[in-house]
């Protein structure tokens, strides 16, 4: 089947550039290319066939000193990282950047024993290269999801291979970038040389991650299953949460966005009696099939795309992948264009569900560290993690991902309508039983989203709205959504801050 094409506003961009060749600069086996100043485009078919090769023949392009992109989340290149390792520790590589958000499997270009050979350079921290990164092995970019393909866009990084997996070619020669079209795109588009795994359990999708076969420098038959995230059990707490957002802060016709985790799983289960909700999200997980199912979502009343689901990239299960696949009610976009605030704020009520690791009594929100520790999650497998206490313990407790929270926060906050809803949500305390509303933020901690930002904070104790309230009213929302067992210490320490006590 045919997928058709949606411009996103850096494709646009592109295709008004002025159109020149460039060579490899030496690198062997790349072969001239048409690109754009700005970016390559590349969905035209082009008169030129990639080379079918073995995955450690295809990787021993890459040399010392190189740049490397790899696709991401459900689309890591699995096989062509495994190949990538050999090729660098066989041929003594050295200083081989690898750019990536999150990436599934064992990433073993950040373990140990390639340190000096490969670096990781995340733009989001996940459990694979999260110990590497504090042990300072590898390096964490902070960045909005949204800003990512400016990086390469505006070279700020150049990209000399891109590793990404996609969908077998189709009778046109077209494949999809499939579960993952996010910043790969973009790096798909600036790169210099495209090394393909094409797997044909990668779904075809929709939008803007169409490329021709023809834009490939090489492929490599990857058949593999897709890494899966599969919902774990709820807690009492995380479904209260849920139930408390879905009733309270969920209207008909809202458009949501949620990442994956407890938490939003718990939000969706709970909106079974919802009518004509949207999804325009930069990512989504299997709890929308279920709404699909029921009737729930019809994407009805949105700006972009109506009648079509939004999103960038998709983590979950075999079940959520054969959603997608060739399924013209999904859309996959660039993540410039889903997490664009202007877009967003253009869709009706905009309801956006985030999480955190703390908040202070005045609204500032700590999601991607803990302490002096940089910290990022995609799903519960990862989130059980270390928390920092003062006396340098670290115990088990979930928190959530950043690289999109402040794009919805923000997106839903000046949303047109006035209706929009910006939702942070977490368990009041932490798996020891220790406050998560606190009167400072732990040192080093860094605040993601400001006290400017905040506007719905929930707890299973309820729902706090800071928008509007000043410091003292905020100590008081705040503290009445804490656990009973902190309050009082709570009230204490918010005096000691304000010199006056917390009040409505």
């Amino acid at each position: 089947m045919f997928s058709f094409k949606m411009f996103s506003t850096s494709s646009l961009l592109a295709a008004t550039c002025r159109v020149v060749t460039r060579r490899g600069a030496g690198r062997k086996n790349i072969r001239p290319r048409t690109y754009y100043t700005y970016s390559h485009e590349p969905f035209h078919p082009l008169k030129r066939e990639p080379r079918w090769q073995t995955a450690y023949e295809a990787v021993s392009v890459i040399k010392s000193d190189d740049v490397v992109f790899v696709h991401g989340a459900a689309a890591t290149p699995i096989l062509l990282l495994k190949a990538l390792t050999k090729h660098g520790k066989e041929n003594n590589l050295s200083n081989v950047t690898i750019c990536h958000i999150h990436t599934e499997g064992p990433a073993l270009y950040a373990q140990p024993d390639c340190d000096g050979i490969f670096r990781s350079n995340s733009f989001f921290i996940g459990a694979n290269c999260r110990t590497a990164v504090n042990e300072g092995r590898a390096d964490f970019v902070p960045i909005f999801l949204s800003e990512i393909p400016l990086l390469f866009h505006r070279k700020i990084i150049n990209i000399d291979v891109a590793l990404v997996q996609v969908s077998p070619p189709d009778k046109h020669g077209f494949c999809s970038l499939g579960t993952s079209v996010d910043c790969a795109r973009a790096a798909v588009q600036n790169a210099r040389y495209i090394i393909g795994q094409v797997n044909p359990c990668m779904p075809r999708t929709f939008g803007d991650g169409v490329i021709h076969k023809s834009h490939f420098d090489s492929m490599v038959d990857g058949l593999a299953n897709l890494p899966e995230h599969k919902p774990k059990d709820r807690s009492d707490v995380e479904n209260q949460i849920g139930k408390l957002i879905a009733e309270e802060l969920v209207e008909d016709g809202a458009t949501l966005q949620m990442g994956i985790g407890n938490i939003p799983d718990a939000v969706l289960a709970s909106l079974t009696n919802h009518r004509d909700l949207g999804i325009h999200s930069e990512m989504f997980s299997d709890g929308v099939v279920d709404l699909v199912e029921a009737g729930c979502i019809t994407n009805t009343f949105k700006m972009f795309h109506p009648g079509k689901i939004t999103g960038s990239f998709i983590v979950g299960t075999r079940r959520l992948f054969d959603f997608v696949d060739n399924n013209p009610f999904v859309v996959m976009c660039d993540v410039s264009f889903v997490n664009s605030i202007p877009v967003i704020a253009k869709n009706p009520k905009v309801t956006a569900i985030n999480s955190c690791i703390e908040v202070d009594l005045t609204g500032q929100v700590v999601s991607d560290s803990i302490g002096t520790k940089m910290y990022s999650a995609m799903s519960d497998e990862d989130l059980e993690t270390f928390v920092y206490t003062p006396k340098t313990h670290f115990h088990k407790q979930p928190t959530k991902r950043v690289g999109g929270q402040v794009d919805f926060i923000r997106g839903a906050a000046v949303g047109r309508d006035g209706c929009g809803k910006p939702i942070l949500a977490m368990p009041s305390t932490t798996s020891r039983g220790e406050s998560k509303i606190v009167p400072f933020l732990k040192k080093g901690g860094g605040v993601v989203t400001t006290r400017a930002h905040v506007h719905y904070i929930v707890t299973e104790f309820g729902i706090a709205d800071l928008f509007g309230k000043n410091l003292r009213q905020r100590a008081y929302e705040l503290i009445q959504i804490a656990h009973p067992n902190h309050r009082e210490t709570l009230e204490k320490e918010a005096f000691d801050r304000l010199q006056c006590m917390p009040s409505p």
